[in-house]
């Protein structure tokens, strides 16, 4: 069995600054720079290496999840600072929000992009 010193994330973006700015300001997100990308301390440990990318594509997948507390507390602090969330027809509602919980058809989660398009959510487990 492989045994590895560390196990990290990493996905790529298409301007270092801008992802720093955006994860820091608006997830408090410790972000350090490195020689070849950036750093993202996640809360309870953890890390998650981002990276510039010339030719980058944005990743059709959810990247990072934020779990929360409080979705629409969570949703409403986020567009208060301009993020824009995603609506998919006939499963999210005004607010973007995807309601599994009051069925038991999985958590309320919340679709938007960071600014190099990759998909982020937040989302509530209980």
């Amino acid at each position: 069995m492989l045994k590895a010193n560390e196990v990290y994330s990493s996905f790529s973006v298409d301007n270092l600054e801008k992802a720093r700015k955006f994860y820091s300001e608006n997830f408090g997100l410790k972000v350090e720079k490195s020689e070849m990308g950036l750093n993202f301390n996640l809360p309870h440990g953890g890390m998650v290496f981002v990276y510039q990318k010339d030719n980058h594509q944005p990743a059709t997948y959810t990247v990072l999840n934020f779990d929360v507390d409080d979705i629409d507390d969570a949703v409403n602090e986020l567009k208060s600072m301009g993020v824009k969330f995603e609506y998919y027809g006939g499963m999210t509602d005004k607010n973007g929000i995807a309601r599994g919980m009051p069925d038991g058809n999985g958590p309320n989660i919340a679709w938007f992009k960071d600014p190099s398009g990759n998909i982020l959510s937040v989302l509530q487990n209980t």
